[in-house]
C-alpha cells in the first residue's frame, strides 16, 4: 500500500493573509530582481509574480530610497487588486532603515533578517535587537534566514576552534553545516528572549549544494518546530538550476520537511522572472502535494511520431490552460485538478487519454489521419482534418464549463490524485 507523506509538525505563522506551517499547504514564494527604488518597475514585476501564482513576494530593501518606496509600492499594488504579501529583505543596514522609515515596516507583511549580516562584534546584538523590536512593535513575523555565503565569521571561527579541540574533529563541511543550524537556532532564541512570539518566526538555512541542503534541513527539522523555508540558494540558470532545486527540495518535501519554498533561478538576460514560480508550483503539483493548474501528460515522441504536430498541440494546450487559470480559478472551483493528455500515436495514446479527464490520441507515422478524443475514460468524438487543435481546445473549454461549474456533478476523476498529507505528531 502506498504510504502518504507525513508532514513534519510545526508552528503556524501568519504572513499577511497567508498561513505558513501547521496544517497549511506548502506555500510558494518568489523574489523580485528590480531596483526597489524603481517603484513602477517593482510594482509591475510583483504583479507578474503574483499573477503567476506566487503567494508571497520578497523585495530588496537596501537604501533609504528603497525603504521609502515600499509604502507606495504597497499602495499601488492594492489599487490594482494585487494583495500579495510583501517581504522586506534586509542586510547590513536594516536596523537603520526600519528606524528611519517605520512606514516601510508597516507596509511589509514580514521581515527577512540574515544573522550573518546584522553587524559585527558588539554591534550585532543591538542591531539585531532593533529589527526584532520593530517586528514586535508592528506585529510582523520574521524569517531568520541563514546563508552559507554570509555565515557569521565569528560564529564559524568559534565553532572551528571548538572542533579542533575534539579528540576526533569533524570534517570542515560538517562544522559549516552545524554552524548554519546553530546560527538559525541561536538567533531564534534571542528573538524570543527579546519578546518576539514563537509563532512569528520562520527559519531557513540555505546552501548551494544539493546534499548539503538535504543534510542541513534534516538536522534542523529535528531540532525545532519553527516553520521552515526551503530553497537551494544560487541554484543557477536553466535546466541546471531547475534540476538541482527539484532534486534537493523533492527529497525534503517527500520526508515532510518544508512549509514554504522558493526556486532561486538565475533568469536569462531580460528573461521572465515568473519562471521560478512555475517551477515551484510544478514541483509541488507533480509530487501530488498541491494543485495549481491543469496538468498535461504528453509522450516524448519516437520514430512513430515523426510529426511535430502533437508537440505543438501539447505546448499550445499547456500554455492555454495556465493562461486561463486566473479566469477559471474563480469561476470553476477544482479545475486545477484536471488532467489533460496529448499523445502522439496508438501505442500509449488511447490508454493514457482514457486515464486523463480529457485526452486526445493523435495519429503517428503511418496511422489513419484521425484523432480520437476520450472524455472521462470514454471515447467521445474523433477529430480529423486541419482544425484538430482548435476543435480540441473547444472540447477542453466545454469540458471545463460543464464539469467544474458550481453545482456540476462530476462523472469521474482522474487516476492522478493528491497524496494525502498527514502531520507527524
Amino acid at each position: 500500500m502506498f504510504n502518504p507523506i507525513l508532514r513534519r509538525k510545526s508552528r503556524q505563522v501568519k504572513v499577511g493573509h497567508v498561513l505558513v506551517g501547521g496544517d497549511a499547504p506548502v506555500m510558494v514564494q518568489s523574489m523580485t530582481n528590480t531596483d526597489t527604488e524603481d517603484i513602477a518597475g517593482t510594482v509591475k514585476q510583483v504583479a507578474e509574480l503574483a499573477r503567476a501564482g506566487s503567494e508571497v513576494v520578497r523585495i530588496t530593501v537596501n537604501t533609504l530610497a528603497a525603504a521609502r518606496a515600499v509604502p507606495e509600492i504597497r499602495r499601488q499594488l492594492d489599487a490594482m487588486g494585487v494583495n500579495v504579501p510583501l517581504v522586506g529583505d534586509f542586510h547590513f543596514n536594516g536596523h537603520k532603515l526600519l528606524t528611519e522609515v517605520p512606514d516601510c515596516a508597516v507596509a511589509l507583511a514580514k521581515l527577512r533578517i540574515n544573522p550573518g549580516n546584522v553587524g559585527q562584534g558588539s554591534k550585532r546584538d543591538d542591531q539585531f535587537g532593533v529589527m526584532i523590536q520593530t517586528a514586535i512593535k508592528f506585529d510582523k513575523p520574521v524569517r531568520i534566514g541563514v546563508n552559507w555565503g554570509s555565515l557569521d565569521p565569528e560564529l564559524i571561527a568559534r565553532m572551528m576552534d571548538e572542533n579542533g579541540q575534539l579528540a576526533e574533529p569533524k570534517e570542515a563541511d560538517a562544522v559549516m553545516r552545524e554552524a548554519l543550524i546553530v546560527s538559525a537556532l541561536e538567533s531564534a532564541a534571542k528573538a524570543e528572549a527579546l519578546g518576539l512570539a514563537g509563532d512569528k518566526i520562520i527559519l531557513s538555512c540555505k546552501v548551494s549544494a544539493v546534499q548539503d541542503l538535504i543534510a542541513v534541513y534534516r538536522d534542523l527539522a529535528g531540532r525545532c518546530d519553527y516553520p521552515l523555508h526551503l530553497g537551494l540558494t544560487e541554484a543557477g540558470m536553466g535546466s541546471k538550476g531547475i534540476v538541482a532545486s527539484t532534486a534537493a527540495l523533492s527529497v525534503l518535501l517527500q520526508e515532510g520537511i518544508g512549509d514554504t519554498i522558493r526556486i532561486s533561478l538565475t533568469p536569462e538576460p531580460n528573461g521572465d522572472r515568473s519562471k521560478e514560480v512555475i517551477v515551484a508550483q510544478e514541483i509541488l503539483q507533480t509530487m501530488g502535494l498541491r494543485a495549481f493548474t491543469p496538468m498535461v501528460a504528453a509522450c516524448p515522441g519516437c520514430g512513430r511520431t515523426t510529426s511535430t504536430y502533437f508537440q505543438e498541440l501539447a505546448e499550445s494546450i499547456q500554455s492555454y490552460l495556465r493562461n486561463q487559470m486566473p479566469i477559471w480559478k474563480s469561476q470553476y472551483p477544482g479545475v486545477e485538478d484536471m488532467h489533460v493528455a496529448v499523445m502522439g500515436c496508438v501505442v500509449n495514446g488511447p490508454g493514457e487519454s482514457k486515464l486523463a479527464n480529457i485526452g486526445i490520441s493523435l495519429p503517428g507515422s503511418g496511422e489513419r489521419p484521425v484523432a480520437p478524443v476520450y472524455i472521462d475514460g470514454e471515447k467521445a468524438v474523433t477529430l480529423k482534418g486541419d482544425k484538430i487543435a482548435e476543435e480540441f481546445q473547444t472540447l477542453v473549454d466545454d469540458y471545463v464549463a460543464k464539469t467544474y461549474a458550481p453545482g456540476a456533478v462530476r462523472k469521474t476523476t482522474s487516476r492522478r490524485k493528491e497524496i494525502p498529507i498527514k502531520q507527524i505528531a
